[in-house]
């Protein structure tokens, strides 16, 4: 659930990025945590493809 949060509100962030809005810069500037953010999106998204096998019912038959 962490790992799906995470990409859900790094993958809105990017799109509102594109627009101009980078929402998570906005918040987490202050204390320095953007980079932080970001690398948890990047490792969250990797465990996420590593797992996706078991977890997808159309990829585990």
């Amino acid at each position: 659930m962490v790992t799906f949060g995470l990409l859900l509100v790094g993958g809105l962030n990017l799109g509102l990025a594109v627009l101009g809005f980078d929402v998570v810069k906005m918040v987490l500037d202050g204390l320095g945590l953007v980079s932080i953010f970001n690398l948890l999106v990047g490792a969250s998204a990797v465990y996420v493809v590593a797992t996706h096998k078991g977890d997808c019912k159309a990829c585990g038959k």
